[in-house]
């Protein structure tokens, strides 16, 4: 009955997947869409890497509901955070801190597209990075920590779009609202252009059937997957078949439909 419980978008798995990562303002010890001033909507510097700046409704709730950008996370207190590379003496280590906002603004923080030398050092010796807030060139020397990756400021939605860098900011998020509201087809096509981001979305958004463990295909048809698991990932004393039962032509809560197909090497 909550406000905030909401029956789910289920009409692609990109919509699904949103929903499940959406930020409100909005509900219960929260604000109203009548009292929200212009402050509160607006893209604010601690939103790099947690929310994007990017996708939220066009309406009344435009900054009031965003997403979480496609690293983010929660800390034990509830604040999000983000993934950052940690900079040991000038070189860029794969030891991955992640920050919150607050802990964000005693660093020096380097863009995911510096240049790097193969051993992980800083080749120019001015670096754009961002500190307390503000953009500036510092020098190799001062920097902390360094971006993870370039699409770590925007959401799932907005990273499925190619080139996005190159678009206003207005259809870009016309763009990533609209991609959620495609339909099923029954003949699914891959696009000839895209971002590495839609398996993720397909895997992570549960739609899929992915094998749990490695083996052989002894049995398929159209609605179940049998597997022969490899020995040295049996269990002692399990028979070692893994079945996998696929969903076929259900209805979604929009109406669509939701239909597995087996994709298997033989």
């Amino acid at each position: 009955s909550s406000q905030l419980s909401q029956f789910m978008d289920q009409n692609n798995p990109l919509s699904e997947i949103t929903h499940k990562r959406r930020i409100s303002a909005l509900g219960p010890g929260g604000l109203t869409r009548e009292r929200a001033g212009f402050e509160v909507r607006d893209v604010h510097p601690t939103h790099y890497g947690r929310v994007c700046p990017i996708e939220t409704p066009e309406g009344p709730n435009i900054g009031l509901i965003n997403s979480l950008s496609v690293y983010a996370q929660t800390n034990e207190y509830g604040f999000l955070e983000t993934p950052y590379r940690r900079v040991i003496d000038g070189v860029v280590s794969d030891e991955i801190h992640y920050l919150s906002a607050i802990e964000e603004g005693n660093y020096v923080i380097a863009q995911a597209n510096t240049n790097l030398s193969e051993e992980g050092a800083f080749v120019d010796d001015l670096v754009t990075c961002r500190s307390k807030g503000e953009s500036s060139l510092f020098s190799r020397d001062q920097v902390d920590y360094m971006d993870v990756s370039t699409q770590q400021v925007v959401s799932v939605g907005a990273s499925l779009i190619p080139f996005l860098e190159h678009d206003d900011a207005n259809r870009a998020l016309m763009g990533a609202n609209m991609q959620r509201q495609a339909v099923p087809t029954l003949r699914a096509d891959k696009p000839l252009v895209g971002t590495g981001m839609e398996r993720a979305v397909a895997v992570d958004s549960g739609v899929t059937a992915v094998a749990k463990r490695g083996g052989t295909v002894q049995y398929v048809d159209a609605s179940r997957i049998v597997i022969k698991v490899n020995e040295d990932e049996m269990y002692p004393g399990e028979a070692g078949i893994d079945i996998y039962n696929l969903t076929k032509y259900t209805r979604s809560n929009q109406n669509t439909c939701i239909n597995q197909m087996p994709c298997v090497s033989l």
